[in-house]
C-alpha cells in the first residue's frame, strides 16, 4: 500500500484574484498558507485485477473506469490510464467548508497515482496538472490558488500572471513572528456547508463590472501590503488588513456573506478581534480570526461557535507511507 497526504489551505488575502476572468487581464496575488490538516489518499492493486475499487463517501466497484461516477476520479484515472487498483480516501476536513478540498484531493490523487507508478512529479506539476483537471478537464469555475497552496505548502505569496504561469514566493519573516502569527489566528466552524460553484460563476460574471474588478485590484494592492508587513516582522498591520480585505471581498457576489455570518464577524471585532475573513468562496465553512491571544478567551466565550485548532504546515502534498514496492 502507498498512502499520501495532502494539506489543507487557508487563505488570508487576495482570494479572487485567481480566477481567470481576472488574471488574464490584470495578474493575480494571493497571500495564503497550507495547514496541519490533510487528505490522506491509500492506493492497492486491487484483489481483482479487471476491476476498480473507490472509496470515498461512497463505494464505486467498476469493470470500465470510464463508468465512474465520481467526476475527478473518473477524469484523472481516464487520463492516466491506470485501472484495477483500489483507492480510497480520508480528511480531516469535509468538503464544502472553504480549507480548499477538491483542489487538494485532486493534487493529493495525482501525487498518489504517479507514485504509484513509480514516477517523479515536481510540485510545480502536480499543481499545474491539478488545474487543468479541474478547470479545463471538468469546467469547474474554480481558481488556482487551492492546487498551489496544496502542492507546494507553507506560507506563500502566489503570483497569477497574464501568460498563465504561476509564481510561488515563501514568506521570510523571524521565527518570533512565525511563532506569534500562528498563535495569534483563530478559526471556527460555523457549521454552515455549500458548494462554492454557485457563488464563484457569479463572482466570475461580476469581474465585468468596473466595481469589482477595482475592488480586486483593491484585494491585490492589500495582498502586497500584507506580504510586505511580514517580511518586515510587523504584525501590528495584519489584522487591519485581513479586516479591509473582507469588507472588499464580500461585495464580489451575493452569496458570500449572510445575516447569520456578519453577526459572527461583528461579534468577534466586538471581543477583541482586529480582523477576519470567512474562508474559502464564502456562504458558510470557517471564519478566521486575528486576535492577540490575551483577548481570545473573551473571543471564544462570545462567539459560541466551534473553535477548530490548527498549525501551519510546511511540507505541501508528500508520501505518508510505502509498503512493499509494487508499484509498475
Amino acid at each position: 500500500m502507498l498512502i499520501t497526504k495532502t494539506p489543507f489551505r487557508i487563505s488570508f488575502c487576495g482570494g479572487g484574484s485567481d480566477l481567470p476572468a481576472f488574471y488574464e487581464n490584470h495578474g493575480g496575488c494571493v497571500l495564503s498558507t497550507s495547514i496541519n490538516k490533510y487528505m490522506y489518499i491509500s492506493i492497492h492493486p486491487y484483489f481483482n485485477p479487471e476491476q476498480t475499487l473507490l472509496k470515498y463517501s461512497e463505494n464505486e466497484l467498476v469493470e470500465n473506469i470510464k463508468n465512474i461516477r465520481h467526476k475527478i476520479f473518473k477524469q484523472v484515472l481516464n487520463d492516466m490510464q491506470i485501472s484495477g487498483v483500489e483507492i480510497g480516501s480520508t480528511a480531516d476536513v469535509p468538503g464544502g467548508t472553504g480549507l480548499g478540498s477538491s483542489s487538494t484531493f485532486t493534487v493529493g490523487l495525482l501525487n498518489t497515482l504517479y507514485c504509484y507508478k513509480g514516477k517523479f512529479v515536481s510540485k510545480g506539476r502536480l499543481a499545474k496538472e491539478a488545474c487543468n483537471v479541474e478547470i479545463e478537464g471538468l469546467g469547474s469555475p474554480i481558481g488556482k490558488q487551492d492546487q498551489y497552496a496544496a502542492a507546494y505548502g507553507g506560507l506563500n505569496f502566489i503570483r497569477f500572471n497574464k501568460d498563465e504561469t504561476v509564481s510561488v514566493s515563501p514568506i521570510m519573516m523571524q521565527a518570533k513572528t512565525y511563532k506569534q502569527l500562528q498563535e495569534n489566528l483563530v478559526m471556527f466552524y460555523t457549521g454552515i456547508t455549500r458548494s462554492a460553484n454557485s457563488i464563484l460563476s457569479e463572482q466570475k460574471k461580476n469581474i465585468s463590472q468596473d466595481s469589482k474588478n477595482d475592488n480586486l485590484l483593491k484585494m491585490c494592492r492589500l495582498a502586497e501590503k500584507m506580504k510586505e508587513a511580514l517580511e518586515n516582522n510587523d504584525l501590528s498591520s495584519f489584522g487591519e488588513i485581513l479586516n479591509k480585505s473582507w469588507e472588499l471581498k464580500r461585495t464580489l457576489a451575493s452569496g458570500i456573506s449572510n445575516p447569520e455570518i456578519d453577526r459572527a464577524y461583528e461579534i468577534a471585532l466586538n471581543s477583541g478581534a482586529m480582523g477576519g475573513k470567512l474562508l474559502g468562496a464564502g456562504g458558510g465553512g470557517f471564519l478566521l480570526f486575528y486576535c492577540e491571544k490575551e483577548k481570545q478567551e473573551k473571543l471564544k466565550e462570545n462567539i459560541k461557535l466551534r473553535e477548530f485548532e490548527f498549525k501551519f504546515d510546511q511540507d505541501g502534498t508528500s508520501v505518508a507511507y510505502i509498503g512493499d514496492k509494487y508499484w509498475r
